[in-house]
Parts: C-alpha cells; structure tokens; sequence
C-alpha cells in the first residue's frame, strides 16, 4: 500500500542525487509544488524526463538540479522560450545541460514499453527525419516477419516518477481525470512514484470518468491542494496564465530569475507539504 505522508518526506527518501526524474502531466495536473521542494532540497545532477517541459523544468535547470533533459518539446507554451532552459544550452550557465531529443510519438511509446517490461519500444515515426544523426536512442530495426525497416527506442524507466492528481483514498489508490496525457504509462514504467493530490477521500464516487492508480504502483502520496499552480487541475483550480505570460521576463535575466527563486520557493519553507 503506498505511504501517506508529507511532500516533504516524500521528496526527502524518494528523489536521490542523479536518479532520473519524470514530472509529468498534460497541460493541467503539472507537479509544480514537487518540483519546488527537489529545488529546495538542492538536488543534483538529475536527468529530467518530461514529453513536453515547461516552466517546472525551467525552474530546475536554471537552479542547477539537471545534467541531463530527455524531451521531445520544450517550451512557455502560448509565450515563448524557456530561458533558463535556452541559457543552459547555449551558454552552460548555471551549469552544462546534455540533451536526448525525440517526438511525442516517440518518448509515449518509450513510456508504454517501460510500463509494460519491455526493453525497447518500435514505431515508423521516425523514418526520414534527421533524429537519429543527433539522438544515440534512435536505431534502425529490421522485422523479422515483413523486412520493412522501423525505429527502436529504448524503454524509458525512471527511478521515480512524480504527477499531481486530484484525489486519492485512504489506502493510496489514486484518481484523476480530465485531461490525461502520459501520466499512467511513466507511473507504471517507474522504481518509485510521488503522487500530490489536492484531496484525500473515504472513497471514489461512482460514474466518475479517469484513470485510476491502484495503491501498489504508487509509493508516496501527499495531500498538496493547488500542488499543481500555475497549471491547473481540473475541478479544482484554474490555469495562471497571467504567470506564465510574466515568467517570460522574469526567466530572461539570471538575476531576477534566482531573485523570484528565493523569494517564492527557497524561502517558502514548509510551503508546500
């Protein structure tokens, strides 16, 4: 049965230095306040997977948690860059970050093929585009049954994942619905998985359309209401979009940047439990 506990401790005996790390979700259910306390507890030399990062993962590279981004997007989305993203990239400041690019297509089916034990994962989405001059996990393939030529992906497993989620019962069963991207696959190809949710029930109301975790997936969940700010999470809160249009001016300078960082995250002790 998986731990009911704080985020905190969560964080604290689940997420090491140099583990890899998947924060996922799909436009809504973003695990910000997670990704504040890996910053508050100064992890490092993490590799970050993610479909598409955003400003979480911003927030992490800038303050030097990441050596290495598995992606396939990145981006503010409807704004703009990622800065601190772009700065480490172009400039290796706060320090160098290394890169493994791939499509949606590709990182979702390297997510189903570690949920499902799998060692690689297999699709024609690749086949003449330029990804496999720049990314090593791109590799041709031939079928055994047909000769037709496909690309193999290896199977991502992280050592932990990490998602928000709107509910989850006394026993760490989790539920959550609305708009549902990857988040199932990257919990069950995972060691561990933190899940925040904004409450804990008795019990789940029937009808209710969504992907249920059962508890032996997860490994830690913590009550963190509005655990998924500035996303959103469906039936709970709204998007910020005024922040994400604001952060595009406070990412761009490396002083205001680490400015906001310790003013609303390291200094936000106890904040986000």
């Amino acid at each position: 049965m998986a731990e009911l506990t704080s985020l905190r401790e969560a964080i604290q005996s689940l997420v090491h230095d140099g583990d890899t790390v998947a924060l996922e979700g799909f436009t809504h259910l973003i695990p910000f306040a997670a990704g504040h306390e890996i910053i508050r507890q100064g992890r490092r030399d993490l590799t970050l997977v993610r479909l598409t990062p955003d400003l979480i993962y911003d927030q992490l590279i800038g303050m030097g948690c990441a050596r290495k981004l598995i992606f396939s997007w990145g981006g503010n989305p409807g704004v703009g860059s990622l800065h601190r993203f772009r700065d480490a990239v172009e400039h290796e400041w706060p320090r160098p970050l290394e890169l493994e690019e791939h499509s949606h297509a590709g990182m979702t089916n390297r997510f189903v093929a570690g949920a499902a034990g799998l060692p690689f994962a297999v699709l024609r989405g690749y086949l003449g585009t330029d990804l496999s001059k720049v990314t090593k996990t791109v590799k041709a393939i031939t079928c055994p049954f047909t000769g037709e030529e496909l690309s193999a992906l290896p199977a991502l497993r992280p050592d932990v994942t990490v998602i928000h989620a709107q509910q989850a019962d006394r026993q760490g069963n989790v539920r959550m619905w609305g708009l549902v991207g990857i988040q199932k696959e990257a919990a069950l190809a995972a060691r561990r998985v933190i899940v925040t949710v904004e409450e804990i029930v008795d019990r789940f109301e029937s009808g209710m359309s969504g992907v249920i975790l059962p508890s032996w997936v997860v490994t830690a969940v913590a009550l963190v209401p509005g655990g998924s700010h500035p996303s959103y999470t469906h039936g709970y809160t709204v998007r910020d979009n005024p922040f994400y249009e604001a952060w595009d001016a406070i990412s761009r300078d490396r002083q205001r940047f680490q400015a906001w960082m310790t003013r609303h995250v390291l200094e936000r002790v106890g904040a986000d439990v």
